[in-house]
């Protein structure tokens, strides 16, 4: 994400990792990032980031890998950082790894919530034990909490006592002078944007039962499965059965603005998320969203889209946002409004800033 260069996962938490880190070097902090061995040359600087990297991801033995080469390339790169404070965005055993070595070397480290089962005292994505282990140890000893959502502070809370603080994602969408206002799509060539990865927490299934139902609509899908399974060679069997159902697959950032530009809504049909950075890009853009998942119900507070529960809503919410023009234009005002006002880079990076000096103890 950092570099464009990479073929790898990237999802939210990359986006937001690069976002910042990048922001921060452009404002004077001296930044380096870890990451896997992809054959880049340890220590390139892209945009005044430091990239420094550990192992490749499939390398050392199954078993011992975990501990080396894993755990010591990632002690050999955070030393190579010598950072007083590091951040981690990833719910996973890599907080744990991250926080004890950082306490160790009196460092701080500050922990970024992504998604809302890492709140869950449950810890439903984690199923090995020291998985689970590493990531509790790790967020009960990081110096900061930081959460996206209301909702994620009070499971965070209510599920494992501790507290944190909300900012709400950055994205860097157009600016006032690149923003074009988009165009009612009227009721010909009506396209609906769905973008994420094939996972059954996604839920793409959903969305081809609203293709089915809506034949007149062309329905962009921009993703792909991380790993093959049965599941995703299933829905990609029927996906391709589907006339108005187009697979984009994996598609560069900088090249998916021209998917929102052209789409009359994008459309969510996940069973859970953080704070979908495909909304922001969406409202951003001014295109309105229909979802089954509505963090803090800002969708409907601020009358950003649609929410439904379930197949045949997501049809009556598209159907209705789509059939008026007024409503339409309304909405997407509203979007681009929202996005301006909260999740601009100048507007969020500030206090991500704060945060991270208020841990220095430098305010």
């Amino acid at each position: 994400m950092l570099s464009g260069k990479s073929d790898g996962k990237v999802g939210g938490a990359e986006r937001h990792a690069s976002l910042i880190a990048r922001w921060l070097a452009a404002h004077g902090w001296r930044v380096s990032m870890v990451t896997w061995d992809e054959y880049q040359p340890d220590g390139e600087s892209v945009d005044g980031v430091q990239i420094l990297k550990m192992c490749r991801r499939d390398q050392g033995i199954r078993g011992l890998r975990f501990f080396y080469p894993r755990w010591t390339s990632l002690v050999r790169a955070m030393s190579s950082a010598q950072a007083e404070l590091y951040f981690y965005n990833l719910g996973d055993l890599g907080l744990g790894q991250v926080v004890l070595w950082s306490r160790l070397n009196r460092a701080k480290s500050v922990y970024l919530v992504e998604s809302e089962p890492d709140c869950d005292p449950a810890m439903p994505q984690l199923t090995k034990l020291r998985e689970r282990l590493l990531y509790r140890i790790g967020l009960s000893r990081v110096d900061q909490i930081i959460t996206q959502t209301k909702r994620q502070r009070q499971m965070l809370w209510s599920g494992f006592g501790l507290r944190s603080v909300i900012i709400p994602m950055p994205c860097d969408g157009p600016s006032e002078q690149q923003y074009i206002p988009p165009t009612f799509p009227g009721t010909r060539c009506v396209r609906i944007l769905w973008v994420g990865r094939f996972s059954r927490e996604k839920r793409l299934e959903w969305l081809l039962d609203v293709a089915e139902r809506c034949p007149d609509w062309i329905f962009d899908v921009v993703g792909a499965a991380e790993v093959d399974s049965e599941y995703t060679a299933q829905l990609m069997q029927r996906a391709r059965r589907i006339p108005n159902v187009i697979l984009h697959g994996k598609v560069q950032h900088r090249e998916i603005g021209s998917f929102y530009r052209q789409a009359a809504a994008l459309c969510c049909t996940s069973l859970f998320e953080g704070f979908p950075n495909t909304f922001l890009e969406a409202w951003s853009n001014g295109i309105p969203t229909v979802s089954t998942f509505d963090p803090d119900d800002l969708i409907a507070t601020h009358r950003l889209g649609g929410v439904a529960r379930d197949v045949s809503g997501l049809v009556a919410e598209l159907h209705k946002l789509i059939s008026s023009r007024e409503c339409w234009e309304r909405v997407s005002a509203n979007a681009r409004r929202y996005y301006w006002e909260n999740h601009r880079t100048d507007v969020v990076m500030p206090q991500f800033e704060r945060v991270f000096l208020q841990v220095l103890g430098r305010t």
